[in-house]
């Protein structure tokens, strides 16, 4: 930690994060003097530096190995240094088992430019050494571009601290890997790199497309850091590999992509293995923002090494077939995926066109995502394609919910006994082999992935994009299946992870729009904005989003309003849904609406099968003559929840993104006689900056589903009265 004039204990005692803002307000740093230094040297201190200064320069670079490879490793990025006449230095780390390789520049540099020239490097070496691993970009001081609020970077120990110095270590070392007999005259040789010669570097290696090597998130090229460098195909080209290569390569299809590696070059492998990894975009955001990258890598990397074989996952076959045959290689594939055990079913209803185009494309391949909004049928769909390839299936499903669903669909889609269908999850392990609906946790337990996932001839998965959480992904690499089938109405996160997606399941192989989905509909689709007066209190600093939703919940004004609307909505004949992010907004509105709707009903987490059977039949048993109101968390009904009634919209608690705003107004697109329009309430916090960004963002997600934004006629008042239960005489 940065050593400060005053204590840390010595600072407001009264609660950690005060004494942390304070000390960070009013904190003064020792200088680094000569007796530091001597006290360093002598054992006294430990010292170290934080490379990254103020104006967010540096004036060196250190590569940071510590593997049990690690003398292999930093060999390999020194002999690109000297390919490149970068001067460079190797000191045995404090432990004695990793090294830091050190380079000065002349001047202070911008750290942006230091790291990446650390990243050419890097992935110059690759290319001879792949066992580096994607993991070295994270291993660089300084670790960002950016100075992150608040902090001061990563911290890197000196060299030659005394006790580690006696048995050996922290010591600058030759390729043998023994220490200078004088450090002091080694030293004196160390040549500062021209901070023109950095530049140079890093320009020809962007020019070429060489900084890391490793593609963007798909969808998110525009984001990169320099997106004027790629070309109009927006595809990187890649060197040619050089060398001797093999005519011939033994591929097999199984959980996995297996290359044989033996005859392959280093730079082969390394370009394999590149092919299942794609850059962060949460590292470039956190950093743009001034937030800590910390657990945060720059590569995430889906490929994985065995001693005669390079894995990549099942939807990278393509790429790794053309890589080969783009190099004269001619692969030989063998396939030890599990064609199933064959069942006996037939599907039960009939699919409307747009799902017999659908299931036309899915069919034509054996791996591939289904990406179609809420109301297309996909449950429907997957029911089809179980009949039609009459193989056993497992459906994935990450929620108690879904699974509940999925058996009540399959029951009436497909000609099974309903013993036919089994459960894994909620408790109960009633697995039947022929078709099962298995909860992704109780897959995975104990850091292992259950062996009956691999006994399946088919796997849908449904809600596939949360394939890149870690669990999920586990799952879907012990998949033997020969026919892998992913559903979802959102293929790209937030979060830019959506590449394991189509890695795990393949590419999206049919396609229809929420738009496209929208005009479809025999109804109208509008939105009526509620501009509301909420405020946040001006002397506050440093409010975060969630102190927001907080002051929201509480808002009397803006709740007031919500629930007259929604009365007014329930006078009016309609079916709302609210949807909050906060159980006690939930509590709250039932509390309001209890004496006006003849039915209330309350959804959220944490709700056993049991309550949620009796909501659902409770649900399906009011009359249509009768008034009835669902509140529910988003996230409890984002996904899965089906109830055709539904025509109102009321958005209590801001959102922005377009893949949660398609969720939640997907609800209302269940076809019903009675339907003639649908209607979401937005209640837009202009006030409020952070809100009345994330209203402009609704509109473009909107927009793009096909909605009309009306004109505010509604009275902004909330003083009308709250009573009079409404519903049949």
């Amino acid at each position: 930690m940065p050593v400060v004039v005053k204590d840390w204990k010595a600072i407001n005692k009264s609660r950690p994060e005060d004494r942390k803002k304070v000390d960070q307000k009013t904190r003064k740093f020792l200088p680094l003097t000569d007796a530091v230094i001597e006290d360093h040297l002598l054992g006294k201190e430990t010292v170290g530096v934080y490379p990254l200064l103020p104006d967010e320069a540096c004036w060196f670079l250190a590569a940071d190995f510590d593997k049990t490879t690690w003398e292999y490793d930093s060999m390999a990025f020194l002999e690109t240094c000297q390919e490149l006449n970068v001067p460079a230095a190797l000191e045995r780390s404090r432990s004695g088992k990793g090294g830091h390789i050190w380079i000065f520049f002349d001047r202070a540099i911008p750290a942006i430019t230091a790291r990446k020239l650390g990243c050419v490097l890097l992935t110059r070496t690759m290319e001879r050494r792949h066992q580096v691993g994607l993991d070295s970009y994270d291993r660089f001081f300084p670790n960002q571009d950016t100075m992150p609020k608040g902090g001061l970077g990563n911290l890197i120990a000196l060299p030659l601290q005394f006790a580690p110095r006696k048995a050996g270590n922290t010591k600058f070392i030759n390729p043998d890997f023994h220490p200078y007999p004088d450090q002091w005259q080694f030293l004196s040789t160390i040549r500062r790199m021209p901070a023109d010669a950095v530049e140079e570097i890093v320009a020809e290696a962007q020019r070429k497309g060489d900084l890391i090597g490793v593609r963007m998130s798909i969808a998110d090229d525009e984001e990169a850091q320099d997106p004027w460098t790629l070309p109009p195909s927006r595809k990187r080209k890649e060197r040619p590999i050089e060398g001797p290569l093999p005519k011939t390569v033994q591929i097999v299809r199984a959980n996995l992509v297996y290359v044989e590696s033996k005859d392959l070059p280093p730079a082969m492998l390394n370009r394999l293995l590149r092919l299942a990894a794609f850059q962060n975009p949460e590292f470039y955001k956190a950093q743009a923002m001034r937030l800590s990258t910390y657990d945060k890598p720059r590569v995430i990397a889906c490929g994985q090494e065995f001693v005669q074989h390079i894995a990549v996952p099942r939807g990278c076959l393509t790429e790794t077939l053309a890589l080969l045959e783009a190099h004269k290689i001619r692969p030989e594939v063998r396939d030890e995926r599990y064609a199933g055990t064959a069942i006996e079913t037939e599907f039960q209803g009939q699919l409307r066109p747009f799902q017999e185009e659908a299931v036309a494309k899915i069919t034509a391949h054996d791996e591939g995502i289904l990406c179609a909004p809420t109301a297309f049928g996909k449950t429907a769909v997957a029911a089809w394609l179980i009949a039609k390839r009459k193989v056993n299936t497992l459906v994935v499903v990450h929620r108690q919910q879904l699974l509940d669903q999925w058996q009540e669909r399959l029951g009436m889609f497909l000609d099974l006994p309903a013993r036919s269908i089994g459960q894994i999850g909620g408790g109960k392990t009633d697995r039947t082999g022929c078709v099962d609906v298995a909860v992704i946790q109780s897959l995975y337990r104990n850091d292992e992935v259950k062996d009956f996932v691999a006994e399946y001839g088919q796997v849908i998965v449904d809600e596939c994009h949360h394939i890149s959480a870690f669990t999920f992904e586990q799952v879907m690499r012990q998949v033997k299946a020969k026919y892998v089938v992913g559903l979802t109405a959102t293929p790209t996160r937030k979060d830019g992870h959506h590449p394991i997606i189509y890695m795990q399941c393949g590419p999206v192989r049919f396609s229809m729009s929420a738009r496209t989905m929208t005009e479809t509909t025999p109804f109208e689709h509008k939105v009526t904005p509620r501009h509301t007066e909420f405020r946040m209190a001006p002397d506050l600093s440093d409010v975060t989003i969630q102190d927001i939703y907080g002051a929201l919940v509480n808002d009397v004004p803006r709740n007031e309003m919500i629930a007259n609307d929604i009365v007014r909505a329930i006078k009016s004949g309609r079916c709302p849904l609210l949807l909050t992010g906060r159980t006690e907004h939930l509590q709250y509105f039932a509390a309001k609406l209890a004496g006006v709707a003849q039915h209330v009903f309350v959804l959220k987490g944490g709700m056993g099968k049991k309550q949620r059977l009796e909501i659902a039949a409770a649900l399906a048993a009011v009359p249509e003559n009768e008034s009835r109101v669902i509140l529910a968390t988003g996230s409890y009904i984002g996904e899965g929840f089906d109830d055709a009634r539904l025509d109102t919209l009321f958005l209590a608690m801001p959102i922005s993104w377009k893949g949660t705003l398609q969720q939640y107004v997907g609800r209302l697109h269940r076809l019903h006689d009675n339907k003639r329009f649908v209607q979401v309430y937005d209640y837009v916090d202009n006030y409020v900056l952070m809100l009345a960004r994330m209203y402009e963002r609704r509109l473009k997600g909107y927009a793009a589903i096909g909605y009309v934004i009306e004109a505010e006629t509604l009275p902004r008042d909330s003083a009308a009265p709250l009573n009079g239960r409404v519903g049949s005489a």
